[in-house]
């Protein structure tokens, strides 16, 4: 009988070990609204967190310290109805780097184009056939954008199938009237995200991201030196990306999450080495030139 009880417990230990891949904190904030509720609002969060939380979205396994760390702020900006919102969505997904305590901003993103219907104790319904809710289709793009960020960095374009996942939604989105999901709406919504994510044009993008992040961050704890010039290696590939689309939402994405770091890990690379990597970023992100130059502070 102890035997019996102890495989069972074996067996269960086993189960828990390997959860779920995403691992999300999730805040609602609703201070805009003219009448608070709390109550319906600490439900909507609890809802979305374990929408995101409890579900498997992989194949693989994920041990519980494997698991990709995220975070989605709903801003509630206004009430239209008792089940209408408007609002916007910040994403954020980092990822350890190897040899350090350090963790690495993979995705820093607003979406204003957010509206939603939710109502108190309902279940959040999504299926991959079609668009039922614009709340839980937002929610798993985003999901499948964190995973395919997340695998492009461990092996070459190995978030493919997540992006594609991504792209399956918005497909489906096209029949609805929400905003965000159009290509004739503008250039830096969800459409389009995914649209250049898996075109052609950006695979230097995805390649970049790889050897960033493979190559070069997760070396420097070995060899700085070695691990900074891979770094470089990855921002000239964006060159070829910025001539094709100097304004895309994708390169804005990759240096809202990564501007801050590659300041810092040029602060105290060689001055020629200094140079060479602000005459490379003040070519292909001159929005973030002033910040750039604290590389020489």
């Amino acid at each position: 009988m102890f035997k019996y009880l102890v495989s069972i417990f074996l067996f269960f230990q086993a189960i828990l070990s390997f959860g779920q891949e995403i691992k999300c904190t999730v805040e609602i904030n609703s201070s805009q609204l003219a009448v608070n509720d709390p109550v319906l609002f600490d439900n909507m969060k609890q809802l979305v967190y374990d929408f995101i939380n409890n579900r498997k979205w992989t194949p693989d396994n994920f041990k519980n310290n494997e698991r990709i760390e995220c975070s989605m702020l709903i801003n509630l900006t206004k009430r239209v109805s008792n089940e209408r919102y408007e609002a916007t969505i910040q994403i954020s997904s980092r990822r350890p780097v190897y040899g350090s305590s350090y963790n690495t901003t993979l995705i820093s993103h607003l979406d204003k184009d957010f509206n939603f219907n939710f109502q108190q104790f309902s279940v959040l319904e999504f299926s991959d056939k079609e668009f039922l809710s614009n709340l839980t289709s937002v929610l798993t793009y985003y999901v499948y954008l964190v995973l395919g960020h997340d695998y492009d960095t461990f092996s070459p374009e190995g978030g493919t199938p997540y992006y594609q996942q991504a792209l399956n939604i918005v497909n489906n989105a096209q029949s609805s009237e929400e905003p965000g999901w159009q290509s004739f709406e503008n250039q830096l919504n969800r459409y389009w995200i995914i649209e250049n994510t898996l075109s052609p044009r950006f695979a230097d993008l995805r390649t970049a991201m790889y050897i960033y992040h493979r190559e070069g961050l997760d070396k420097m704890s070995e060899n700085a030196e070695e691990g900074r010039k891979k770094i470089f290696e990855a921002l000239q590939k964006l060159s070829n990306v910025h001539q094709n689309m100097p304004n895309s939402i994708n390169l804005r994405m990759f240096f809202n999450a990564k501007a801050d770091e590659i300041v810092n890990i040029y602060s105290d690379a060689p001055r020629e080495e200094q140079n060479k990597v602000i005459n490379l970023l003040n070519s292909i992100d001159p929005a973030n030139t002033n910040k750039y130059q604290k590389i020489l502070e």
